[in-house]
């Protein structure tokens, strides 16, 4: 089968490797669609997402789709050919935090695409099968199954985030995870629905998927901010961009005993903000690991209309032009949102 290897800043290199026969409790599954994540560009031209450093050739891709090519043994009510929607990290089932029901804190997480786990930019791989997910292929196609794992992040985003009905919401940055988000804040109630994002054609998507207002990233986002909420700031605000000034706007910007939820990994593993603002105001400030138990929700949501996950997909390429999808994706190319990459079929 054939893999494309991350073998240094911005260099892939495609090689041949065994394709193998799923194990005990696994499925074999023939990968159909791999969505380009920003962390995979953290990776890929920095060398590095948070506190974890490519040290060796690496296969990237966590955000992914598949049928099932074969079952391994013990494996029930999966067949083959099925379309599903893969959850990338692997826990081990056994320690505090996962028996705690907090898989997502589980110190021996294996998670696809992060080294030294190899990703989904495969043919194949062998797979849990209690960690792969039917939809229904009526409703979704391949690069629809793929988007459930960053919405899935978006879901836990919002449960962190204790939206109620009425509430005022900033979403600052509207790439993938901030438009989710503000299709979820939209159905959760929220009235005030601020897009902050420096990318125009983001902006505009944003308005279309339920924000009332949106704004550049200037010198005067905050004061926009307060404008619109008449001086008082917004009940929630949700940081997806990965950048400390952004952070620095959701403080300024939430309201006394409002809570800010920070979803972007910054490049330098640093995040910073002015304490007094957060002090005084007594801010609840919370950090998205992941996500836990989201994927049945998630593709319930797709499934009922609820969510569309297939308008910011802006770009599709195959296999083959990989390295071209990268490129286009770090560098935001010809209005780029999300790129997907399909697999031969």
């Amino acid at each position: 089968m054939r893999v494309l290897q991350l073998v240094g800043l911005r260099e892939f290199r495609w090689e041949e490797k065994d394709t193998h026969t799923p194990g005990l409790g696994e499925v074999r599954l023939r990968v159909r669609a791999v969505g380009i994540c920003a962390s995979d560009i953290h990776v890929y031209a920095h060398g590095r997402i948070g506190d974890t450093f490519l040290k060796s050739p690496l296969i990237l891709g966590h955000e992914f789709s598949a049928t099932i090519d074969e079952l391994g043994p013990g494996v029930k009510g999966l067949s083959q050919r099925q379309l599903v929607a893969v959850d990338p990290a692997v826990p081990c089932e056994k320690c505090e935090f996962c028996l705690q029901g907090n898989p997502n804190f589980c110190q021996s997480l294996r998670f696809l695409g992060s080294w030294p786990h190899d990703g989904a930019l495969s043919e194949f791989l062998c797979y849990p099968a209690h960690l792969v997910h039917p939809v229904p292929e009526e409703i979704f196609t391949s690069s629809d199954a793929a988007m459930i794992e960053p919405l899935g992040v978006a879901l836990h985003s919002l449960k962190l985030g204790h939206v109620h009905p009425g509430d005022s919401v900033v979403v600052h940055g509207c790439g993938p995870i901030g438009l989710l988000l503000i299709q979820l804040v939209r159905n959760a109630g929220a009235m005030e629905i601020i897009a902050i994002e420096p990318i125009p054609h983001r902006r505009q998507m944003a308005l279309e998927l339920g924000a009332t207002h949106s704004l550049s990233v200037d010198d005067h986002q905050v004061e926009g901010v307060l404008e619109i909420t008449k001086g008082r700031g917004v009940d929630r605000v949700f940081e997806a961009a990965g950048e400390n000034e952004a952070v620095g706007d959701a403080i300024e910007v939430c309201k006394p005993g409002g809570r800010v939820v920070l979803i972007g990994i910054p490049v330098e593993d640093v995040t910073s903000f002015r304490a007094s603002p957060a002090r005084h105001k007594g801010l609840t400030i919370m950090l998205v690991r992941r996500m836990k138990h989201t994927y049945p929700r998630a593709i319930s949501l797709v499934e009922a209309g609820k969510v569309d996950v297939r308008r910011m997909v802006t770009h599709h390429f195959p296999f083959e032009q990989t390295p071209d999808a990268f490129r286009i994706v770090e560098n935001r190319e010809d209005d780029v949102v999300k790129a997907v990459i399909h697999m031969s079929e």
